[in-house]
């Protein structure tokens, strides 16, 4: 594993946005609208469709945020209630966060992940680390799951080196991993290369987990127009640009189904009514509860993908809730 060490208070730079080019690229190969072009000499470019913002936040969220730079070329955003920040005595879980976006968009420094997180940590009383990780199609699978292996292992380990003062807010015998979309799959596969060798990871939390598969399954077919945030299209394209050259969406990094092994230790799973990864999802935790799993399955109903950070419809306020209540109540049963 590579070696890691943090610098608090890093700067990130929306290095991964793509920016604006002065050469012939050639013609476009891979575009999913308004998020991401790819171009035939393998230049990317990312619409900035979404704000990025610092890790600063409002006296009243009672959260103290900063950013940290690793040193493989990734960065994270932790958030410590201020329950922690300001009580030497007090430590709290650890939540490790990935982002969505299809392995290939996104950032801890998106303002609705930002958003999200600063209400989580208050609300769930946890330590959030958001990992910032490599991005497909430049960094293709698995460099997200190395990344998110490297960032756990180290954090793990910290407690014995006792060199970062934020770290001992955070209490490493209670560890939980968490994501959304392509963050949730991330966090479901960082879990399954450490669960043989990590007691102090209690669970995993999957909010809307993207998985695929060859078969299509009846949400997928069906395409309600209220499906939200992600399209089949888009599940392809992304699927095409993340997974290794070759792979099709069989590969158990898309469809985990493929394999018999589940070891996953605790989980709990968000689906949502209109998301076309409804049925994939409920089948997920039908599985893995034939395998012996403690598997906690939630529908939120009249909502679609990712709704927690992009809709903000009265619908949407009520079930984020209801999501905050049942993740506090997980990270502290």
């Amino acid at each position: 594993m590579a070696a890691l060490s943090f610098t608090h208070n890093y700067q990130p730079s929306d290095n991964r946005r793509g920016g604006s080019h002065h050469h012939r690229h050639g013609p476009v190969v891979e575009e999913i609208e308004g998020l991401i072009k790819v171009f035939n000499d393998g230049c990317v470019e990312r619409p900035p469709i979404v704000p990025t913002v610092s890790a600063t936040v409002h006296p009243s969220a009672k959260v103290t945020a900063f950013d940290v730079k690793l040193s493989n070329d990734t960065w994270a955003r932790v958030y410590i209630p201020d329950a922690a920040a300001f009580s030497p005595s007090v430590t709290l879980p650890l939540l490790v966060y990935f982002h969505g976006g299809g392995f290939c968009v996104g950032s801890a420094a998106w303002s609705c992940y930002h958003d999200f997180l600063t209400d989580l940590a208050v609300k769930a009383s946890c330590v959030v680390v958001s990992v910032n990780y490599r991005l497909a199609p430049e960094h293709r699978l698995p460099a997200a799951y190395d990344d998110g292996v490297n960032v756990v292992t180290w954090l793990m380990k910290q407690g014995s080196n006792g060199g970062y003062s934020w770290v001992s807010k955070c209490d490493l015998s209670n560890v939980f991993l968490a994501g959304d979309s392509a963050g949730a799959n991330i966090a479901y596969q960082v879990a399954l290369k450490l669960t043989s060798g990590a007691s102090n990871l209690k669970g995993v939390i999957l909010i809307h987990p993207f998985f695929g598969g060859e078969a299509r399954t009846f949400s997928e077919k069906q395409q309600n127009s209220k499906s939200s945030a992600l399209t089949l299209s888009a599940s392809d394209t992304y699927w095409r640009l993340a997974l290794p050259r070759g792979a099709g969406r069989d590969h158990p990094w898309c469809n985990p189904l493929i394999s018999s092994s589940v070891r996953l230790p605790t989980t709990m799973v968000f689906m949502a009514e209109f998301d076309i990864l409804r049925d994939r999802n409920m089948e997920m935790c039908k599985v893995m509860r034939s395998h012996g799993k403690r598997v906690e399955g939630i529908i939120h109903g009249g909502v679609g993908h990712a709704f927690h950070i992009l809709d903000k419809s009265s619908v949407s306020r009520d079930r984020i809730h209801d999501m905050m209540c049942r993740l506090r109540n997980f990270i502290h049963p």
